[in-house]
């Protein structure tokens, strides 16, 4: 008995399963399972009230009828054309471009500071670096009611020793005076208190954050270049900007766009401390009080896109003129 064998036709191949290709489809379908929890968490709680927010600032939409707005409403321009016409807005967007300019460049001062305090070990520094972080995890209620306190002019201890020891006229009121009139070299100068105390308090309680970062970059920096400097006779001053910042100019430039943009939409320091009064009045303060004394949810939504808008065409400016440079230097 014989048996034949029969050859497959030439040009074909045997089916066999690819299992690269099995593979594949395998790792991106756990892939895809493992993204979805965090794509369904950001759609919710980012995409749908940005979306929300778009939809509404074209329509004419107060509090007590938004249940009964549809998204195919009456749309409209007004609410854009009330914001940019209002005599208020355009104060508040300078007062607000000017608080995130102060406290990013003082956070980021203060930062560096602390970093180069704390760079070389001596005793007790672990300590002061945990106190460091103090003002960054500390409730930012209890923060601002300690600063009010302190600031009281009634019974604040800074207007009590200012009085007793430096003589002052009378107490200042930090956190409830527009302005302050100080003489510098014969000359009046009016000084916006508020917002400079505001300013000030924003900048000390995120200077730990900045002081991480730097740290961290600080420690990175070989030794040998500027013991090399010390040997060639170079002073600390210019070690440091010859040698140590340089190093530090990319980190300082990612800090300097997290600080932007954790700034210029801040609202409860600058409401806790002030209630957006005595000059102080920032864009997100008052997008709050359209919302929460006018009722205006048109307008307020409205306020906030112009809000978005101006934070992205900073930071489109940043990357447009200044990403590429600081790339240059960290290769």
């Amino acid at each position: 008995m014989t048996t034949t064998l029969t050859a497959p036709p030439s040009g074909t191949r045997s089916r066999r399963p690819d299992r690269r290709a099995t593979l594949a489809a395998r790792e991106n379908r756990a892939g895809i399972a493992f993204v979805s929890p965090t794509l369904l968490v950001v759609t919710a709680v980012v995409v749908v009230p940005i979306a929300c927010t778009v939809v509404l600032a074209f329509q004419r939409t107060r509090l007590v009828d938004i249940q009964t707005t549809g998204l195919m409403g009456a749309w409209t321009l007004r609410n854009f054309e009330q914001v940019f016409l209002s005599p208020g807005f355009w104060t508040s967007l300078w007062t607000t471009v000017v608080y995130t300019a102060g406290t990013t460049i003082g956070s980021i001062a203060l930062g560096l500071v602390a970093a180069l305090a704390l760079r070389r070990p001596f005793k007790g520094r672990a300590v002061l670096r945990g106190s460091m972080m103090l003002p960054y995890v500390a409730p930012v209620v209890s923060m601002a009611f300690v600063w009010e306190v302190m600031l009281s002019p009634e019974y604040g201890i800074v207007n009590a020793w200012g009085v007793r020891l430096l003589n002052w006229d009378a107490p200042i009121g930090f956190l409830t005076q527009r302005s302050l009139d100080v003489e510098v070299l014969g000359l009046t100068v009016p000084v916006p208190i508020a917002l400079v105390t505001v300013i000030v308090f924003e900048s000390w309680r995120y200077f730990p954050f900045t002081f991480l970062f730097l740290l961290a970059r600080l420690q990175a920096v070989p030794r040998g270049l500027e013991e090399a400097a010390m040997v060639d006779g170079a002073t600390p001053l210019q070690r440091f900007r010859h040698i140590v910042l340089p190093q530090l100019m990319p980190v300082m430039a990612l800090l300097t766009v997290l600080r932007v943009i954790m700034t210029f939409n801040k609202f409860d320091d600058v409401y806790l401390l002030t209630g957006g009064g005595a000059g102080t009045e920032v864009v997100a303060v008052r997008v709050y009080n359209f919302l929460t004394a006018r009722f205006d949810v048109g307008a307020a939504s409205a306020q906030a896109l112009v809000l978005a808008a101006v934070l992205a065409a900073l930071l489109g400016v940043y990357f447009r003129f200044f990403a590429s440079k600081v790339q240059e230097e960290k290769q």
